[in-house]
C-alpha cells in the first residue's frame, strides 16, 4: 500500500479516520498526485468500456465516464472504503477529444489545437458503500501556432499517446507551446489536487 510521500526526516501523512482509500485509476500521473497528497492509498483497476451516449458536452461526458469505472466497484466495494475515479477529456470546438489512437490521430489533434484555445475537463467520483458523489474542475488552454516539424518531433517521442488531446503541459512541448492558461494546472495534467483533497478531507470528517 502506497503510504504517501517519504522524505529522510519523516513520513507525513492525513488521518484517514479508518478509511482505505483505493485510486481506481492507472494514471501515472493521479498516482504521482496523490503520493504529493501524502495520503495512505492502494491502487485498483477494474477493466471498463470508456464509451458514452451522444449528445453530451465535455462535462457530462466525463461525468459518465467516472460513474462507469464506480460502478465497476458497487458489488465489491465494503464498509469504510473510498473508490476515486476519475476522467480527463479534451473539449475543442463543441468536440470531444480523447486519447488518441495512433500516431496519425495524435497529429490530426495536434493540429486541430494549433493556435487555439481548449478546454480541460476532469470529473473526478467518491465511491462509498451508501454514497456517490462527484466534482469537476475546468481549465482553458491556448497553444500558439504549432509547426508540422515540432508536432512530428513530439510523437516520436511517444508521450502524446496516452494523454487526453495528444500533449501533456508538463511534457516539453507543452512548457514551449502553452501560451497561457485559466484555471487550475494540476487539472490539466489530470487531477484537480486541491479540490480532490478537500473532497477526501470532507468525507473522512463525515464520517
Amino acid at each position: 500500500m502506497a503510504i504517501g510521500h517519504l522524505d529522510s526526516k519523516k513520513i507525513v501523512m492525513i488521518d484517514t479516520n479508518g478509511f482505505e482509500i483505493i485510486l481506481a485509476s492507472g494514471s501515472p500521473r493521479r498516482k504521482a498526485f496523490f503520493e504529493e497528497m501524502e495520503l495512505p492509498f492502494r491502487v485498483q483497476v477494474l477493466p471498463v468500456k470508456e464509451n458514452f451516449p451522444s449528445g453530451l458536452d465535455g462535462i457530462g461526458i466525463a461525468q459518465h465516464i467516472v460513474r462507469k469505472k464506480a460502478e465497476a466497484f458497487l458489488e465489491i466495494i465494503k464498509e469504510k472504503q473510498l473508490v476515486i475515479t476519475a476522467d480527463t477529456v479534451v473539449w475543442h470546438q463543441d468536440k470531444f477529444i480523447g486519447k488518441p489512437q495512433n500516431k496519425e490521430k495524435a497529429k490530426k489533434m495536434l493540429r486541430s489545437l494549433s493556435n487555439s484555445t481548449h478546454e480541460v475537463i476532469t470529473a473526478v467520483g467518491f465511491l462509498q458503500n451508501t454514497n456517490w458523489e462527484t466534482l469537476h474542475e475546468v481549465s482553458k488552454v491556448c497553444f500558439g501556432p504549432l509547426t508540422n516539424t515540432e508536432i512530428d518531433a513530439y510523437i516520436k517521442t511517444g508521450s502524446p499517446l496516452d494523454k487526453a488531446g495528444a500533449y501533456g503541459i508538463q511534457d516539453p512541448f507543452g512548457m514551449r507551446n502553452v501560451t497561457f492558461i485559466k484555471g487550475s494546472y494540476s487539472n490539466i495534467v489530470g487531477l484537480p489536487v486541491p479540490q480532490v483533497l478537500k473532497k477526501i478531507q470532507e468525507i473522512i470528517s463525515k464520517n
